[in-house]
């Protein structure tokens, strides 16, 4: 079994939430519920336009009572504005904190926290929290981080550069705004429901009325797909294509691994013919993680 190592996540920020109305007041907004975060439940999410198209994803934990959120750093200010926009007269403060993040992998990483296996469960670390990934157990422990907590007493090493974003791509699951196009992606063709980050009991929130739609009426057309490079790596919005036909666009990637959104009748054609996707160079195979619903090829 391999080691568990860790990194920094040094394009995350963290947003503290405070105020009597905090909950009630994301619990409006957001995609999962809120009421189910608290010191042992930590929680994925999604902040959406009117209109349900994707704005910002982040992480919802709970540290000394007061809700935090684990977001992309560059654009926590625009997150906080967007927020403000929806405070009206609700008792809430939002402010970015002096909190780290970093990430924990490989081996038994929950263990070496005295987490339990499950994603979202989560417990204090010293002046902050840790948490299982709610999306996927396998990719281990995130940790937020006060300027004075250490990880050296670890059983755990620092991770090679580049290592988390490995792990991430392998397992196929978007990194905010580099893979979700803002203003245009739904939740559903980003993964969200198989993610846990959208919950369709808790009742009203911003955008909740296309992604139910979506869901319901089965409308999902595309969706990001963790893809095999066979060639150059792709840059970030090049098209892919099939048989000279628009098959969707790569997002992310490095080495011979990528993040793709593809259409989900090209993928289909492209499998009954036996032939490739390509972008440029590069021959495209999509590749279907255990956790995905949609069916693309097998690999």
């Amino acid at each position: 079994m391999s080691k568990s190592e860790y990194t920094l996540l040094e394009n995350r920020a963290v947003i503290a939430v405070t105020g009597e109305d905090a909950a009630e007041f994301l619990q409006g907004l957001v995609s999962n519920d809120i009421d189910q975060v608290g010191p042992d439940r930590a929680v994925y999410a999604a902040l959406l336009t009117p209109q349900g198209k994707f704005l910002f994803d982040f992480f919802v934990a709970e540290i000394g009572g007061q809700l935090h959120l684990d977001c992309e750093a560059a654009r926590a200010d625009d997150f906080i504005k967007r927020l403000t926009m929806f405070k009206l007269r609700a008792k809430v403060t939002l402010a970015i904190t002096e909190f780290t993040v970093a990430a924990a992998f490989g081996g038994d990483a929950p263990a070496a926290f005295g987490l339990g296996p499950e994603p979202g469960a989560a417990m204090p670390f010293g002046g902050g929290g840790a948490y299982t990934d709610p999306r996927l157990a396998a990719m281990g422990v995130r940790l937020i981080l006060a300027p004075v907590d250490n990880l050296g007493a670890l059983a755990i090493t620092i991770a090679e550069a580049g290592a988390y974003d490995t792990l991430r791509l392998s397992h196929g699951l978007p990194d905010g705004s580099r893979d979700m196009d803002i203003d245009k992606s739904t939740l559903l063709e980003c993964g969200f429901e198989e993610l846990h980050g959208v919950d369709f009991d808790k009742g009203c929130y911003m955008g909740q009325e296309l992604t139910a739609r979506t869901k319901y009426r089965g409308l999902v057309k595309r969706r990001l797909f963790p893809v095999k490079i066979d060639g150059p790596l792709p840059e970030p919005g090049a098209p892919v294509a099939f048989n000279g036909a628009d098959a969707g666009t790569i997002k992310s990637g490095a080495g011979d691994r990528a993040i793709a959104l593809l259409r989900l009748q090209v993928i289909e054609d492209a499998r009954a013919a036996g032939a490739p996707l390509t972008s440029g160079a590069a021959k495209i195979t999509p590749i279907r993680p255990a956790w995905m619903q949609t069916t693309p090829p097998d690999s």
